[in-house]
């Protein structure tokens, strides 16, 4: 099988190494990689800012790029949530034919721990990590509320070898950040992050992935910000230094 794969924004500019550990997951499923070198965003941020007729001009770019008829691959819940989602939404006053087109691209479109669990069937990878480590998992809102996913990371995180997985308080409680909802409501976001900080240090974990690197940065910069011990990593990075 091939898949193609949608890195996303965050993942290109500011953290490159979830891209190449997602790319050696799929590659130790046994999934060949092919990688869109012109692929940019996929119109969420603006979408969710209102501009929908600039998203709409990306959503049309991103088919473009992403033609055919292999699986698309994200290493974000949000990200495939836009394609999947939003882009019939986006699109329901356009013609027929756009529309015909972005429902194909929605159903071939996955998020990674979803892809690897759901449609190949892989739980265990044989994954070890060097040295024992306890981690707690955060539900993203998008991928949880928008796409389900919340058994396929855990069950991943669960058949790795020296890795506890310890469960948070509220795992599925919102980190606040939600893209500019943090810019917006500062206050309410910050609360809901500490409300966020209080459940994951008290979990006892090493470690706090996610699916979104989105989610993480938030989280860590709280983190940060409390000097906490606690170090915030995205679930392919986590999975991929087991291999």
């Amino acid at each position: 099988m091939r898949v193609k794969l949608f890195v996303t924004c965050l993942v290109d500019q500011f953290f490159p190494n979830v891209g190449e550990s997602t790319v050696r997951l799929l590659r130790r499923a046994g999934v060949d990689v092919d990688f869109p070198k012109d692929q940019t965003c996929c119109g969420q941020l603006g979408f969710n800012g209102g501009y929908q007729n600039e998203a709409r001009t990306l959503c049309k770019r991103f088919l473009d790029i992403f033609e055919g008829d292999d699986p698309i691959i994200a290493p974000s819940g949000s990200c495939a949530t836009m394609v999947r989602n939003f882009y019939p939404e986006l699109v329901q006053h356009e013609s027929p034919e756009l529309q015909q087109r972005v429902q194909q691209t929605a159903r071939r479109t996955y998020e990674l721990s979803e892809f690897l669990v759901n449609v190949l069937g892989k739980t265990d990878l044989g994954l070890r990590l060097p040295a024992p480590v306890t981690a707690t998992y955060h539900d993203c809102c998008h991928a949880l509320r928008e796409l389900g996913i919340g058994d396929a990371p855990r069950a991943l995180l669960k058949h790795v070898q020296n890795l506890e997985l310890i469960e948070m308080a509220d795992s599925r409680a919102c980190c606040g950040f939600g893209g500019t909802f943090s810019i917006k409501f500062p206050e309410i976001s910050t609360a809901m992050m500490r409300d966020k900080m209080a459940a994951i240090d008290n979990s006892g974990a090493q470690v706090v992935t996610a699916l979104d690197i989105s989610c993480l940065m938030q989280i860590g910069g709280g983190l940060s910000r409390q000097q906490s011990s606690v170090k915030p990593i995205h679930l392919a990075d986590v999975l991929s230094a087991g291999l």
